[in-house]
């Protein structure tokens, strides 16, 4: 069974208060100077073992419709993990 995986960040232009935190922490504990972004990560896993194009395309858009909140976040990746991608998807 394929696995897509849908990667969303905070849009670059707002305030990632996670991600400063951690930053903090990272350099508070002696660990280096980052700077630190925190996304999300989705994994969807399909029945079957058919992965088309138009299985990637509506995964595309439940990425932008469900999973993400369009005005604070941007998908940033939508791939296929733990098997070869047939050609042309």
């Amino acid at each position: 069974m394929p696995t897509i995986v849908v990667e969303v960040m905070p849009k670059a232009e707002l305030l990632d208060p996670q991600g400063k935190a951690i930053a903090g922490a990272l350099a508070r504990t002696g660990r280096g100077e980052f700077q630190v972004r925190q996304g999300k990560r989705f994994e969807l896993t399909v029945p079957g073992d058919e992965l088309t194009q138009e299985l990637l395309d509506r995964v595309r858009e439940i990425a932008a419709d469900i999973l993400s909140n369009s005005v604070i976040e941007d998908v940033v990746g939508v791939h296929v993990v733990g098997r070869e991608t047939p050609a042309g998807v």
